[in-house]
């Protein structure tokens, strides 16, 4: 059974910097796409970076670009989110996402880690 763990969330002050952890176990995620979403108050869950597992192939939702940068360690089997220049709209809980690439292409999700920036 696949599972994630994030980690790393916290309480920050605008401009500030965080860094998310995404533990993966349970299965190999080689043909996956290993994804962050966010889901602010009140508003639906959005994508913000994925990383395909193999390759590194990266992709930035347009909002965040030039302020995250996604990675992963193939050897700790952990896909990390860094985020600079935190600003109030980047309050959300944050989820870490797997996405089978080929087969099933089944989906699995972490339960999310709480990021709260103040102004």
């Amino acid at each position: 059974q696949a599972q994630l763990v994030e980690s790393g969330g916290g309480l920050v002050q605008a401009g500030g910097s965080l860094r998310l952890s995404c533990a993966a176990s349970g299965r190999t995620f080689t043909n996956s796409d290993m994804g962050w979403y966010r889901q602010p108050p009140g508003k639906e869950r959005e994508f913000v970076a994925s990383i395909d597992w193999s390759i590194g192939r990266i992709n930035y939702a347009d909002s965040v670009k030039g302020r995250v940068t996604i990675s992963r360690d193939t050897a700790k089997n952990t896909v990390y989110l860094h985020m600079t220049n935190l600003q109030p709209e980047d309050t959300a809980i944050y989820y870490c996402n797997a996405r089978e690439t080929v087969g099933l292409r089944r989906t699995y999700w972490g339960q999310g880690t709480q990021v709260t920036v103040s102004s």
